[in-house]
């Protein structure tokens, strides 16, 4: 005699990637509330586990730490959420977390640096734009944006857009609309 029915493990609905600045926690959420599901960010789940801001991780413990960090979180959050995802903006460097992701509905969130810099500042506590934050914010998306691009499935500009315009344009790229 069987056990009762399970089904198969949570799976996200909409995966949100890209640049810090792009939107991804705020648009995440908004997007959650009309699709009535859960919201998640792994940069959250983080902080939460380890009880520190992860510029404090990166300080004290080294980038590559942070990434292992980030991967656990991210596979856990990829195999047991049914909800919107955001994921950090680096999130995307790891070679087993772009294979999670293929075949899910992945949106990147782009941005380009002058509306980054207007929202961000990049001023703020931000561990790899800590000197000269314009140009190193260029340098980290040249080596990202080919990696955003590979994992998703639609692109979604964020510039100059409203977050309600940004959750519109996911939610006609997915086809998610009930209409």
């Amino acid at each position: 005699m069987s056990g009762p029915l399970t089904g198969p493990p949570a799976c996200p609905l909409v995966v949100l990637v890209g640049p810090m600045g792009s939107g991804k926690s705020t648009v995440g959420e908004l997007l959650a509330g009309r699709l009535g599901v859960p919201y998640r960010d792994t940069d959250a789940d983080i902080v939460a586990a380890e009880g520190r801001e992860i510029s404090e991780i990166f300080v004290s413990d080294g980038e590559d730490r942070f990434r292992e960090l980030e991967r656990a979180a991210v596979r856990a959050a990829v195999t047991g959420h049914g909800g919107v995802l955001s994921l950090g903006g680096g999130a995307i460097l790891d070679e087993s977390t772009r294979a999670l992701l293929s075949g899910l509905p992945v949106v990147y969130l782009s941005l380009e640096v002058d509306e980054a810099v207007r929202r961000t500042g990049l001023n703020q506590a931000r561990p790899l734009l800590a000197v000269n934050p314009r140009r190193q914010w260029r340098e980290l998306m040249d080596a990202r944006r080919h990696l955003y691009t590979e994992v998703a499935r639609a692109v979604v500009a964020t510039d100059e857009r409203t977050p309600d315009e940004v959750a519109d344009a996911i939610l006609d790229a997915l086809e998610l609309r009930d209409e």
